[in-house]
């Protein structure tokens, strides 16, 4: 039972329980019982048929504390049960089962199939030959659900508050029962986990990841990787074209590469005409990918020329009040003064009470009473969820999602400015056009162009965000008057590589809800003073007073041989003067500075007891650093600030990135 967005109570057969949370914890039927709400809740899981033997006991039993032997070869795994073997596994073609939601069977009620397990059952007896001298018991056949993205679904529903869910183990519960119990209880006790936990956060999906045929097609894929090798920056192949921008076809036959993020269609990279691209789809590889000279090539042509990027996945928002209640909602749950002129854009992080990054965002001010809301592409639900919380329920404010109504394109580069001009008939130059300002404007034929100068990247440029139906228009435009000034598409890596080597982090990644803008050095988008109260203020005025305990760092490595030498991916093992102090959350090859480049946080954990210490700048500087990348340590220069030699170009000083460019 629900009462304005909160539970209430219970509906049973015997009777109504009233109750003030209520957890979702029904493993297979978990779907089912999320949509039986008055309010339905979104659970994206599917079931499967899950086989695994068990025999007698050998003639000298297994000891209870026998480990598990997992086998990812073979993909099976190997326990001890009563003295004898459980032996499961995640075969290539699993058997989805309830589709149609009729999952009322009993375990027992599902039936054997040797033939569908013999491939697991043959690598069990090439891994313990003696296998064959045991009796079988039974070969048992019960379901077992899984999720779209192979990690587990807990937290509260975006749109029901005190509805929880911990559901979605993929076959991993005995594993994750306990940690995953004591964060939802935290979170239920206290309002937020004692660890980031965002990627296993239900509001990581939405509606779109429920269909049932997504369901079913995406578990047949995700049940086989359980076992697989996962080589960086793989993509799922199930559940694909989803989501897409009008560009779509036009830049897929110009040879875009996809890569999919929160249903998105994303360009990775483009190949040009002379390249192999089977060769491409089929690189996978830890080291240096196939894909290096592409990416450098477009990299390139954002520092000399122009570049487009269709950034069309954005989540964007736009907040409007009658009233002053625009203003006043956001100064609260803003950390960065949003009281600015009409037109002017605010890069601002969205705080929880501890400080910690809810989002991180740019909000331009549209006129006195309506603003406009850019977010990462994961946001969607998350953001959406936590604005709605905190807005009044009676009040004359309007929250609305816009992402669907525009494409979003990123002009790049030193002539970016020469192509809008000439497609504007307007004079687009920092004296005209300041940094980080918008304004809408003409853009060929089509009007109601919202240009915003800012790229997300430190390079020049422009934002356009324009209405859908006037999109393939303005790209076909961009694209002809940019022949002249040598332009051409270019994607997310490219984007990543420029991103990090202006030491530009982003949420999700790099930021999480237990890192403060004082621990990734971002002071200035911080307003304590601006007049009011806001959302995570008197945690920040704390840890300003004692000083932070893990700093966002810059590492350029040294002695690494991009040639032949293991890439580093992100989640690397940081060390200073031959102790650990954190580890890696993301990295690119920097194509200015010929070198990899690695984000991570620094920590200062005291010798004697371990425990955190303060972490200042003179203890980031004097320290020797190394990364370690699969064993092997590279000596690496860490920063605090940008490399200054990175910057070719006169740089617009405020443009700084919105955090999302969340390509992993």
């Amino acid at each position: 039972m629900v009462k304005k967005g909160e539970v209430t109570g219970v509906e049973t057969d015997r009777g109504q329980i009233k109750c003030q949370y209520f957890v979702n914890c029904a493993g297979q039927w978990a779907y089912e019982l999320g949509l039986a709400n008055e309010e339905p809740i979104s659970i994206p899981l599917h079931a499967c048929e899950h086989f695994y033997l068990l025999t007698r006991p050998w003639e000298t039993p297994l000891h209870s504390s026998t480990p598990t032997v997992v086998d990812a070869d073979g993909r099976i795994y190997i326990r001890n049960w009563q003295g004898g073997i459980l032996s499961g596994g995640f075969e290539k073609t699993p058997k989805p089962i309830f589709t149609e939601g009729k999952n009322q069977l009993e375990i027992q009620n599902l039936q054997e199939d040797w033939d569908h397990f013999e491939p697991l059952l043959s690598s069990l007896l090439r891994r313990m030959p003696e296998l064959e001298t045991l009796e079988i018991v039974k070969l048992v056949n019960c379901p077992e659900t899984f999720t779209p993205d192979m990690r587990c679904i807990m937290g509260e529903s975006p749109l029901v508050q005190g509805y929880f869910v911990l559901a979605g183990m993929n076959s991993a519960g005995l594993s994750f029962g306990g940690g995953a119990g004591k964060y939802l209880a935290e979170w239920m006790v206290h309002g937020y986990p004692s660890e980031s936990v965002w990627e296993l956060d239900l509001k990581r999906f939405g509606a779109l990841q429920s269909s049932r045929t997504f369901l079913r097609h995406r578990v047949m894929e995700v049940m086989p990787l359980l076992y697989d090798l996962k080589v960086p920056r793989w993509d799922f192949q199930t559940g694909r074209q989803l989501r897409t921008s009008p560009l779509y076809d036009r830049l897929d036959a110009q040879g875009a590469r996809w890569m999919e993020k929160h249903g998105f269609e994303r360009p990775k990279y483009f190949v040009p005409p002379d390249k192999d691209l089977l060769a491409l789809e089929q690189s996978k590889t830890f080291y240096k990918p196939d894909w290096f000279d592409i990416v450098e090539a477009e990299v390139k042509c954002c520092k000399e020329a122009v570049c487009v990027i269709d950034m069309s996945s954005f989540t964007k928002f736009e907040i409007t009040s009658t009233g002053d209640e625009a203003l006043e909602i956001l100064q609260y749950l803003f950390s960065n003064d949003l009281d600015v002129p009409v037109g002017h854009i605010v890069h601002t992080g969205m705080l929880n009470e501890g400080g910690g990054y809810e989002n991180d965002c740019s909000i331009a001010r549209l006129s006195k009473r309506s603003f406009f809301m850019i977010s990462p592409t994961d946001q969607q639900v998350h953001c959406w969820a936590w604005l709605k919380k905190h807005m009044p329920q009676d009040s004359n404010l309007l929250l609305e999602d816009v992402t669907w109504k525009y494409t979003a394109l990123n002009l790049i580069g030193p002539r970016a400015v020469d192509v809008l001009s000439e497609l504007s008939y307007a004079p687009m130059t920092p004296d005209h056009f300041p940094s980080l300002f918008c304004k809408e404007m003409s853009v060929g034929y089509a009007n109601g162009i919202r240009v915003m100068s800012m790229t997300h990247t430190g390079e020049p440029g422009f934002m356009l965000y324009i209405p859908i139906e006037y999109a393939l228009h303005v790209y076909n435009e961009v694209m002809s008057v940019g022949q002249k000034y040598g332009i051409r598409n270019a994607g997310y890596y490219a984007l990543r590589s420029l991103r990090i080597e202006k030491f530009f982090a982003f949420w999700g990644q790099d930021l999480n809800t237990l890192t403060t803008p004082l621990e990734c050095g971002r002071e200035s988008r911080v307003k304590l003073d601006k007049g009011m109260d806001f959302i995570g203020r008197d945690a920040l005025l704390h840890q300003r007073q004692n000083g932070v305990y893990k700093r966002l760092t810059m590492f350029i490595l040294d002695d690494h041989d991009t040639d032949l030498d293991l890439w580093p991916w992100w989640g690397e093992p940081i060390y200073r003067n031959g102790q650990y102090v954190g580890k890696t959350t993301s990295s690119a090859y920097s194509y200015t500075l010929e070198r990899h480049v690695c984000l991570g946080f620094v920590h200062n954990f005291s010798e004697d007891t371990g425990e955190e210490q303060v972490v200042t700048a003179d203890f980031i500087n004097r320290g020797e650093y190394e990364i370690d990348i699969a064993g092997h340590r590279f000596q690496a220069k860490a920063k605090l600030y940008p490399v200054a030699s990175l910057f070719t170009h006169k740089r617009r000083k405020d443009d700084v990135e919105l955090s999302d460019l969340q390509g992993k």
